[in-house]
């Protein structure tokens, strides 16, 4: 049977850049911004599912107005469409205010399934998925590496990596699912998915379209407040043991156990 699948998806700096910052924020002006590592994983699998079963991929997105060459690519890949949801009134959220818009979009899209990220590898703190799942009242797994769909179609076989151990979950649908690394990598846009892309649609949703009310969105409809930003701490020089082998062994040994306390 064929599915309606949405992935969410987050624009966010690319892991190689420098972050600088600025009056309290990160400067923006000549990041390079990418897909969300965890949320290309929820995305390959959610491909993978339309081209197994038949059915379509939506792609969400919440972020600024040039977020849309970012979502670009998920239509690149293999997506069918998207949304973009973009106001200002979203700008400075946390993850509840977040999840409110997310939520609100979706009671506007058909979905069987929802894939996301487990986390966001800029602000990194896994709680949008979960949070959009309680908006909805929806079942809900996370970290997801092995995927199963039942035969009949109405329930899903979950394998978690925690800890070290592998949990086995089963749920029904519809539901929301968070993609761990391993579950699959993210395949290359080929030439004709890059062209093609241009021509698929972008719908734009803001506050007004949502029926939001902008109070409960963005900065103003955040549960908490940044107080201070500051870079870490710069790393101390490396050092060079000299000697043969074992002497250099030794004298390694004295500095970790008298100088950096760790043995």
């Amino acid at each position: 049977m064929p599915y309606n699948i949405v992935a969410l998806l987050k624009r966010v700096p690319d892991t190689e850049s420098k972050i600088t910052l600025r009056d309290n924020a990160v400067v923006t002006e000549g990041l390079n911004f990418v897909l969300d590592p965890y949320g290309e994983y929820g995305l390959e699998k959610a491909l993978q599912l339309v081209e197994q079963h038949g059915g379509k991929v939506t792609a969400v997105l919440c972020g600024p107005a040039d977020a849309k060459e970012t979502i670009r690519k998920a239509l690149a890949v293999g997506a069918d469409d998207a949304v973009h949801l973009s106001d200002p009134a979203f700008e400075g959220g946390d993850a509840a205010a977040t999840a409110r818009v997310l939520a609100a979009a979706l009671k506007q899209i058909p979905f069987d399934l929802i894939w996301s990220g487990k986390q966001a590898v800029d602000q990194d703190n896994a709680q949008v998925p979960e949070r959009v799942a309680e908006l909805l009242d929806l079942p809900h797994v996370n970290s997801v590496i092995e995927f199963t769909l039942a035969a009949d179609g109405k329930t899903a076989r979950c394998v978690r990596e925690v800890d070290g151990e592998r949990d086995v979950m089963t749920t029904t649908l519809p539901a929301i699912f968070t993609a761990q690394q391993g579950l699959g990598e993210l395949r290359y846009p080929s030439l004709k998915g890059i062209m093609g892309a241009k021509k698929k649609p972008i719908t734009d949703w803001n506050a007004a379209a949502l029926g939001l009310d902008v109070a409960a969105v963005g900065a103003a409809g955040a549960k908490f407040q940044v107080i201070q930003l500051e870079p870490p701490p710069a790393r101390p020089p490396g050092k060079i043991i000299p000697g043969d082998a074992q002497t250099a062994a030794q004298e390694l040994a004295r500095l970790l156990h008298e100088e950096s306390k760790i043995i």
